[in-house]
């Protein structure tokens, strides 16, 4: 795969070794983890990652949710971060890049 075409990014650079970690869990649960040579995925199924990005999307989805319960408060005032849709104070689309 070519670097040069990857878009995703970490918006929180110190949370980029949690994620990491995160990831590795995830797939162990799913019992994809023995399939993984180090750093390589080329021996785990699209369907086996896809399935640990998911697992990975509904964990810290109902993270967020437990955190808003708690504090509902707590996301009033929040930028939009990552979404290219986004428009300033005067209603003009900004670009994020």
């Amino acid at each position: 795969m070519g670097r040069g075409q990857k878009r995703n990014r970490v918006l929180v650079p110190q949370a980029a070794q949690a994620l990491y970690n995160f990831k590795y869990e995830i797939a162990s649960e799913l019992g994809v983890g023995q399939e993984i040579q180090g750093d390589y995925w080329g021996h785990v199924s699209s369907r086996d990652c896809g399935a640990v990005g998911g697992n990975m999307v509904r964990k810290m989805i109902a993270f967020a949710e437990s955190q808003l319960q708690s504090n509902p408060q707590a996301i009033n005032g929040q930028p939009l971060i990552g979404n290219s849709n986004a428009r300033n104070q005067a209603g003009n689309a900004q670009s994020l890049l």
